[in-house]
């Protein structure tokens, strides 16, 4: 796929998935902003990296949660890159919360939870809406997770969270079209820092593998293909795509993972 002459905004695009996507739209000629919040030393990292494919990047700060803050970032993305084509909203967060502790699920998690991963979708996509109409139509790809399909995942918050992506998704799909596509992306469990930095990390891995019909877990270019693919794909709109080795299917990880 040849995406030469477009634009991209990836939030949360330093790390993990959302970098792996930044350079996957890149090497395809893809312009692309890649957002940050607390990130700023990966995120220009990633932005020199997509740099060294051919295409103009830069890294851009803005909390997801403000809405005023992402409506500048989309204005001053727009006004550096010329215009957006794709905007792929990746930023996320959750809190680790055994699923049968419900004591401990505090007022805060879940307005941190849901201020990223739902009202921040649902912001950076109303601030792109009119530049990724304006060059003909765009796409918007939101990332969420098996957690919102099969109810497994790091607490029930986060859960709770990426089956709103879900359900959002058709609904922007719809209210969007025809102009721009919107779908999401549903990982199982990535194997990327978010896990690695966790004590437990060699253990929570060999169960994802032994539970996944595939026996193996998603590396972040995985996610990054079915990402482009979704792009690419004109006929494709209000989906979920699940991205998991099977992992749904076979039963999942034992208890509250995701």
């Amino acid at each position: 796929m040849d995406l030469t002459g477009k634009a991209a905004l990836v939030t949360g695009g330093g790390v993990g998935s959302g970098r792996a996507i930044a350079l996957a739209l890149a090497r395809r000629g893809c312009s692309v902003a890649v957002n940050y919040a607390k990130s700023r030393r990966e995120a220009e990292a990633t932005a020199r990296q997509a740099e060294g494919a051919g295409v103009k990047a830069l890294a851009v700060e803005a909390d997801v949660r403000d809405d005023a803050r992402v409506r500048t970032m989309v204005a001053d993305v727009v006004a550096e890159l010329g215009r957006l084509d794709v905007l792929v909203n990746n930023a996320g967060v959750t809190r680790f919360i055994d699923h049968s502790d419900m004591e401990s699920v505090s007022d805060e998690a879940w307005d941190f939870i849901f201020d990223t991963n739902v009202r921040g979708t649902f912001y950076c996509t109303r601030a792109a809406r009119d530049a990724l109409r304006a060059d003909g139509g765009g796409v918007v790809i939101n990332l969420s997770s098996i957690a919102g399909v099969y109810a497994m995942g790091s607490s029930v918050p986060y859960c709770a969270s990426k089956a709103a992506i879900n359900n959002m998704t058709v609904s922007l799909a719809r209210a969007l079209a025809p102009e721009i596509r919107v779908n999401a992306v549903a990982p199982g469990y990535i194997d990327t820092r978010w896990w690695q930095d966790r004590d437990n990390y060699e253990a929570i891995k060999e169960m994802a593998v032994m539970s996944t019909p595939l026996q193996k877990v998603c590396a972040p270019e995985d996610v990054a293909d079915v990402t482009l693919g979704l792009i690419g794909a004109d006929m494709i709109t209000g989906q979920i795509v699940v991205v998991d080795g099977g992992m749904g299917i076979g039963g999942g990880l034992p208890g509250a993972r995701r």
